[in-house]
């Protein structure tokens, strides 16, 4: 089975659905290009990166509701990692060179709800739905990230 990889990279001037991109560089405060309509809830050092799994993008399609690749505004749509096991203090490396810590599952909010059959937003929230969240990432170092990219998942420090 081939390792884990991405499969989008993903920005936009704020809001979504975050577009792809064909490579952005990773710094502190996330991908360059990428910006946000809410810098309250959204962006910052501990929240520079949201990353979410192609697997559960497709799950969810199947479900019914008309989800694809930055749909839900993550910068980083990977494939192959144990998506289950992708927890807070998770560190991974994308790329040749980039190399963030997951800091936090992300708060779904209504922006995103019409990308839900039912409007029901929460189907990714992590305490309704544990392993169906889109997480956050602090960048501990940068570097530019493109679609096919491995991803290692890297020890704990």
């Amino acid at each position: 089975m081939p390792g884990a990889s991405v499969v989008q990279v993903n920005v936009s001037r704020g809001g979504v659905p975050k577009l792809p991109v064909r490579e952005a560089a990773a710094g502190e405060l996330g991908l360059a290009g990428d910006g946000h309509d809410d810098t309250v809830n959204h962006g910052g050092p501990e929240r520079a990166v949201c990353l979410f799994a192609i697997e559960r993008i497709e799950a969810l399609a199947a479900e019914g509701h008309p989800l694809f690749a930055g749909a839900a505004g993550e910068n980083v749509t990977t494939r192959g990692l144990d998506w289950d096991s992708v927890a807070p203090g998770t560190r991974l490396r994308l790329g040749a060179d980039a190399v963030v810590e997951v800091t936090r599952y992300t708060t779904p909010c209504r922006t995103i709800a019409h990308w839900f059959a039912d409007g029901d937003f929460t189907r990714i929230h992590q305490n309704v739905r544990p392993g169906w969240s889109r997480v956050y990432a602090r960048v501990l170092r940068g570097g530019v990230i493109r679609p096919g990219d491995p991803i290692e998942t890297l020890p704990p420090e």
